[in-house]
């Protein structure tokens, strides 16, 4: 049987995906920001890495990822791209972006490209397939997201779980079906029912990647804030793997006492 280590290339290409899905692996996705969390994530392993437009509510102070600008974008996906090697970095569009017309969507995955991307997100299903063929045909790698958009939290009154009845959950299914008829190379399942999730994911020749979309998908993805216990959130899907916030508190607070105290710093910490 081939070793764990076959399994994980020098540099993660959007074959790789295809090949886990063909061989029931499972890969994962975080979202990163900033080049000290895209190295960190690139040392743990991780396959893939989303310059996510959440970096508006997880770094910038915005109620909603809309506020998340273009510029904004390009900066962060300059600092995650620079960072590593080995991951995929993929890169959300940023609101406005791309709901005009294919060719503002194309001129803007461009300059995501030029910045570091290797590959853009966009949300939305068959309203948006002519974009992503126009994405794809001027040689821009196209992830899709469905499910709760939250780009779309004003029309979706709030985060709320989509396809929960037939004709939703059949809606769905059509989307990812004409996401991956226009090219896409994977598509994003947020807050989907698991049984909904799975049906699309073994329909699906391309790969799918949850996000409170149950354990059938064939990659997952989390907020790395949320991941790691650090922004707070406990929706259900989240699973905290460390309490960085309560450690953070530990660590300021403690930095407080010892600076008040004039206990730090101390001789070993100045110079003659």
């Amino acid at each position: 049987m081939p070793s764990e280590r076959s399994h994980r290339p020098a540099k993660v290409r959007l074959r790789h995906l295809q090949e886990a899905k063909e061989a029931g692996r499972t890969f994962s996705m975080l979202t990163s920001y900033d080049a000290l969390s895209a190295q960190v994530f690139e040392e743990a392993g991780i396959d893939v890495l989303l310059v996510g437009d959440s970096a508006g509510t997880t770094v910038l102070g915005y109620d909603s990822t809309v506020h998340t600008t273009h510029q904004d974008m390009l900066t962060f996906t300059g600092a995650v791209s620079r960072a590593v090697r080995r991951p995929l970095v993929v890169a959300d569009l940023a609101f406005g972006t791309y709901q005009v017309d294919a060719a503002e969507a194309v001129r803007h995955g461009v300059e995501l490209l030029r910045a570091g991307a290797e590959a853009v997100k966009l949300e939305g299903g068959a309203a948006r397939a002519d974009t992503v063929r126009a994405l794809v045909d001027a040689g821009i790698p196209v992830m899709g997201h469905l499910g709760f958009t939250p780009q779309s939290v004003n029309a979706l009154s709030g985060h709320r779980v989509q396809g929960r009845d037939h004709a939703a959950a059949d809606s769905l299914a059509e989307d990812a079906q004409a996401l991956q008829e226009a090219g896409a190379f994977a598509v994003v399942l947020e807050l989907v029912p698991s049984e909904v999730a799975g049906r699309i994911t073994e329909f699906l020749e391309i790969p799918t990647i949850g996000i409170g979309a149950g354990p059938d998908c064939d990659g997952q993805v989390l907020v790395w804030q949320d991941m790691a216990g650090l922004s707070g959130f406990e929706g259900r899907f989240v699973r905290r793997f460390a309490d960085l916030r309560g450690e953070l508190l530990r660590a300021a607070s403690d930095y407080r006492t010892a600076v008040e105290s004039r206990e730090y710093p101390t001789a070993e910490h100045s110079f003659e």
